[in-house]
């Protein structure tokens, strides 16, 4: 993520990568900042569009799923609310493809185990729900 300080742009807490396609609006001047900001930029190869959509599949589960339904306030919520939304999408967000499995694979858990308890996500965007004994 970027800041802006005093009127320069300054790298705040990043990855230290960009990842993009090899679109013409990405020109001398954009590549000169990401290099200025001690960013390596990664280009997607050639002729490979199927690159491409995995990214754009995780900004659109972001934008329907978080984005859509909070007003942020500023940069440092947008921050918190981002933080708290990848830390429920890998071991708590179902997923079609995976049989609606997280990415972090869990359990089945048994009836025995106690009723099913909603744990709060996202400032109560979303839930998990797990067994617990009264």
């Amino acid at each position: 993520m970027l800041s802006q300080t005093g009127g320069v742009w300054d790298q705040v807490d990043t990855q230290g990568y960009l990842l993009r396609d090899r679109d013409a609006i990405y020109g001398e001047k954009v590549q000169r900042r990401i290099r200025s900001l001690g960013i390596e930029e990664v280009a997607t190869a050639p002729r490979s569009p199927w690159q491409n959509p995995f990214c754009e599949r995780v900004i659109g589960s972001i934008r329907r799923d978080c984005l859509d339904h909070v007003i942020v306030l500023n940069e440092r919520h947008l921050r918190r609310i981002l933080r708290e939304y990848i830390d429920y999408y890998h071991p708590c967000r179902t997923h079609l493809s995976l049989n609606k499995d997280p990415p972090e694979t869990r359990s089945v858990e048994s009836p025995e185990l106690g009723n099913i308890v909603a744990f709060s996500r996202v400032g109560g965007l979303h839930h998990r729900y797990q067994r617990f004994a009264a």
